[in-house]
């Protein structure tokens, strides 16, 4: 297989989080970002010819993958390929992503793979693509998309989708869509490199943009299209309260360990800084602290990224702090995410609701 992580039209509601960032470099769980996921399960289902095809506010997710040398995909042959978006010739817009696709389509020409699996990144999962595709091919499919039973509304935007008891999908359902059913898309698809070109191509010379919309979900009839259940722990982050839902869920070690610690490893930028250091008044309890810390304060039900620096009488309580945040004497945060470098002076009180937590912005002074 060869991998694609698809950031074409990719929704875009985190807020504060995204106002400089796409996405796919939104950070997650202490020292992660969301891209992480999805790359590395990519990377552990032996797939050594990834493209990430970017379209807006992607400088930080350059930062963050460099040369794919963490995910071992610096390679001579293969390896990662980050595909910037062409604009539209006459209106100057990115357009979506099957004109991506086509644009780029001498990348999928010289790749020798037979098979195509095509992903989100705002998708948190610790899946093995092999077994998809080992699903894929005994069932004789042409598209097989990856879906998870979700009975709670999760906060979160997704697809639902009727799949009938031997599998086969007969709706799948846009984002505003009314089908009742847990079914809920993983927006994980695998069919044949073939497929995806004459998909490609048909779709644009009538005029349609849209991979699923327009490729999958309009020719769904004509197209046998199976669904692979993945029991696995899966978040889908792509609005504030599921960013926060999803985050504080890692508080529980059970699914800590099913994340990050099966067989198949989370991998991330490497970043060498000292352990976290605790002062002689410190108290933290049930949080998650990345190294690079100075807590001299009490952090409680809470996730710190690395570099964070909790003074002395400050109380931190169910939020989450990005790298480098800096807290002041005597501050209370409760239910909170503060983004990278912001600084709160002494004596501040922050407090925001668990359905809506209170966000400061990069780089911000409070």
């Amino acid at each position: 297989m060869m991998g694609v992580i698809n950031l074409v039209n990719e929704p875009d509601d985190l807020e504060e989080l995204t106002y400089n960032r796409c996405v796919a470099s939104v950070p997650f769980g202490s020292r992660y970002r969301l891209i992480d996921f999805t790359l590395s399960n990519m990377v552990n289902s032996g797939i050594e010819n990834v493209a990430v095809f970017t379209q807006h506010k992607y400088r930080s997710l350059m930062d963050h993958l460099g040369s794919g040398k963490e995910w071992d995909l610096d390679r001579k042959r293969g390896g990662m390929f980050l595909l910037p978006a062409v604009l539209h010739e006459t209106t100057g817009m990115a357009r979506g992503d099957l004109f991506q696709f086509y644009s780029h389509r001498d990348y999928f020409y010289r790749g020798r793979e037979e098979y195509v699996v095509v992903s989100r990144s705002h998708m948190i999962c610790n899946i093995d693509f092999n077994e998809v595709l080992d699903y894929h091919i005994e069932r004789r499919a042409d598209v097989t998309v990856v879906y998870k039973k979700s009975d709670d509304d999760d906060f979160a935007k997704f697809r639902r989708m009727a799949v009938k008891e031997d599998g086969k999908v007969t709706v799948i359902e846009d984002h505003s869509g009314r089908l009742r059913t847990d079914n809920v898309s993983l927006e994980m698809y695998i069919m044949s490199k073939e497929l995806l070109l004459d998909m490609v191509e048909t779709c644009l010379a009538q005029g349609y943009d849209h991979l699923v919309r327009d490729g999958i979900m309009k020719n769904i009839d004509k197209l046998d299209v199976y669904g692979y259940l993945h029991e696995g722990y899966t978040g889908i982050v792509n609005t504030i309260q599921s960013y926060y839902k999803h985050s504080m869920q890692l508080l529980n070690p059970k699914i800590w360990r099913e994340l990050f610690f099966q067989k198949n490893l989370i991998y991330t930028k490497v970043k060498d800084e000292p352990p976290a250091r605790y002062a002689e008044n410190a108290h933290a309890r049930n949080s998650l602290i990345a190294n690079g810390c100075v807590i001299e304060g009490k952090v409680e039900n809470s996730i710190l990224f690395r570099g964070v620096k909790i003074r002395k009488g400050a109380y931190v309580k169910n939020s989450i702090i990005l790298q480098n945040c800096e807290i002041e004497e005597n501050v209370i945060i409760e239910n909170a995410i503060l983004d990278k470098d912001v600084f709160i002076s002494r004596g501040r009180v922050l407090t925001g609701d668990k359905q809506a937590p209170f966000i400061a912005s990069k780089t911000k002074v409070i």
